[in-house]
């Protein structure tokens, strides 16, 4: 009988992986939700999800010039099925400005707010550390390698 893997001894699965794409599917959920896990306990004390912490960031690189709605929902890691409700809560945090557009008025544009700005700066040495510490298994070349791997899967399923 073969030896079970890490995985099925974590998850405590009696039955072998159905095929190795299986198990590599089930592998990569388990490690990204482990490390999604792990950046919300980070986030938690300052009073933001993860999803809000994407947002902000991805707003803080559009500068003065801000992005549309819909621009914001493009760039998200992980597609949130309610950008509007997402915004709605961090402006309500007094972390994001939202105007109508002067020439298109179904636009929206959004910025991050300078308390946004504040906050992201103060998360961005907790956010490297998270980062190190979850990667901290891997030497570069190993890192190096995964990103080459997830690229090819992303581009494999369209992204």
């Amino acid at each position: 009988m073969p030896e079970s893997s890490r995985l099925q001894r974590e998850l405590h699965q009696r039955k072998p992986f159905r095929s190795l794409a299986h198990e590599a599917t089930v592998g990569l959920a388990r490690t990204a939700d482990l490390s999604r896990r792990r950046f919300e306990a980070m986030l938690d004390p300052h009073g933001i999800t993860a999803s809000q912490y994407n947002v902000l960031r991805i707003l803080r690189g559009a500068g003065q010039a801000g992005l549309p709605t819909l621009d914001v929902a493009d760039r998200l890691v992980e597609r949130a099925p309610g950008i509007t409700r997402l915004l709605d809560r961090l402006e309500a945090k007094g972390l994001v400005r939202r105007e109508r557009c002067g020439e298109d008025r179904r636009k929206v544009l959004c910025w991050a707010t300078p308390r946004a700005l504040r906050l992201l700066e103060a998360l961005d040495a907790p956010v490297d550390a998270t980062e190190a510490e979850v990667m901290a298994p891997l030497p570069d070349a190993d890192r190096r390698e995964l990103i080459r791997l997830l690229d090819r899967i992303r581009a494999g399923l369209g992204a």
